[in-house]
């Protein structure tokens, strides 16, 4: 059940089998979602924390207009919320995008993990680091990269990661995504979407359908991207 989690931290840095135990002792519940419902509200106080172990979900955030826009998209293996631990109040939302099973980390007990566990502690905080990092290189591709760059990044990132947490199959992942709620990822009216897509369906670098996205030729799509994965620290050495 915890599997894709060993496999995300253990891309970082190798996880003990007491590391693995700690871990598992801190899961109190498991939660299933359906398709459009929220994992965590803006505004809420959670007491736990929360790790997708199905599905794709995303961060988003809704202004007055009604308009929305993600700014993460997760995945298995995943904690959604784990800096809700320290920060207390959510400042934005988690919308499934799919159905999604998740389980739910009891924040008592990560408190003890950072007091028994320091080495596990170093990789949790990593993995907000990683977040951050995301969050960054998705700022980045909203202002300054091209549409077709943006879209083309976006599909090199999600494939590197859910290839670590083992979600691809050869070349191709599932993206369970409307093309309304791919606009929202990329700041696009949904027009504009399908014009991107079809870009790189003409470069020949992706196939897209039925909600499966084949990578046909992925050095031509990293140079599309400009897709650099330091960001997501994905050598394993010493933390």
């Amino acid at each position: 059940m915890l599997e894709s989690l060993y496999l995300n931290l253990g891309q970082h840095d190798a996880l003990s089998e007491e590391e693995k135990g700690l871990l598992a002792g801190a899961m109190t519940v498991e939660l299933d979602f359906a398709t459009g419902q929220d994992i965590v509200s803006e505004g809420s106080r959670p007491v736990y924390s929360t790790l997708i172990i199905e599905g794709l979900a995303a961060r988003y955030k809704v202004l007055e207009d009604g308009g929305r826009q993600f700014t993460s998209l997760q995945v298995p293996g995943d904690f959604v919320d784990l800096h809700v631990f320290l920060l207390k109040t959510m400042d934005h939302g988690i919308i499934a995008l799919s159905p999604c099973r998740v389980i739910a980390a009891d924040h008592s007990r990560l408190r003890a993990i950072t007091e028994q566990a320091p080495h596990l502690t170093r990789l949790l905080w990593l993995d907000t680091l990683v977040d951050g990092a995301i969050h960054r290189e998705w700022i980045v591709a909203m202002g300054r990269r091209s549409k077709t760059s943006h879209l083309a990044h976006l599909v090199c990132e999600l494939f590197v990661r859910l290839q670590v947490v083992k979600q691809t199959n050869g070349m191709s992942f599932r993206l369970p995504l409307s093309q309304a709620e791919l606009a929202d990822v990329l700041g696009l009216s949904i027009v504009h979407m399908n014009r991107v897509i079809g870009a790189l369906r003409r470069l020949g670098v992706i196939g897209w359908a039925n909600h499966m996205v084949t990578i046909l030729d992925w050095q031509r799509l990293v140079e599309i991207a400009e897709f650099d994965p330091t960001y997501l620290s994905m050598n394993r050495e010493p933390r």
